[in-house]
């Protein structure tokens, strides 16, 4: 699988880009702009969450995804460019290998998954800090399962047959 540059119909299937050229201001004056580019998802009852993370998996074999199922989640690298790599859901919410794809996204580039996306990230080289939006239960819900192995309530981690990525 080549990681391939991002676009708004490629990237559709999975979730949406942000950072839109040509987007219509809903303000401007000499000093800002400001519009909105996306109404984030989390749910009634939870907590949005801003994350700064760090990526350092420069492996090109990818054989497990992750997905949250209550929430969308908002990528953007700050420091470096990032592969995502990505999957829709089939049916019965496994990960639906078809779908597998990976994208490049740039600096100052951000990506929101949708609820149910599959993904891995991976980076070139060394490490990329990013920006991420989530539902901050899901974060707790995460980090319980990664330091004791607890189960998963609002996420999933699937093995998948070995896909390998071409930076």
């Amino acid at each position: 699988m080549v990681a391939q540059p991002l676009s708004e119909d490629a990237f559709r299937p999975y979730g949406w880009l942000l950072g839109k050229a040509g987007a219509a201001s809903s303000f401007h004056n000499a000093d800002t702009d400001f519009w909105e580019e996306h109404i984030f998802e989390t749910d009634a009852e939870c907590e949005a969450q801003v994350l700064r993370v760090n990526y350092r998996n420069r492996r090109r074999e990818v054989d497990s995804l992750e997905m949250h199922r209550f929430t969308q989640q908002v990528v953007i690298p700050v420091s470096g460019e990032l592969v995502q790599v990505v999957a829709t859901s089939q049916a019965d919410g496994t990960p639906d290998v078809a779908s597998l794809r990976a994208f490049r996204v740039r600096v100052g580039e951000g990506i929101c998954m949708r609820a149910g996306c599959w993904h891995s990230t991976r980076v070139d080289d060394g490490e990329v800090r990013c920006f991420m939006l989530t539902r901050r239960s899901t974060t707790v819900d995460l980090i319980g399962y990664l330091k004791t192995g607890s189960a998963l309530r609002e996420s999933a981690i699937a093995e998948i047959p070995t896909a390998l990525i071409a930076f």
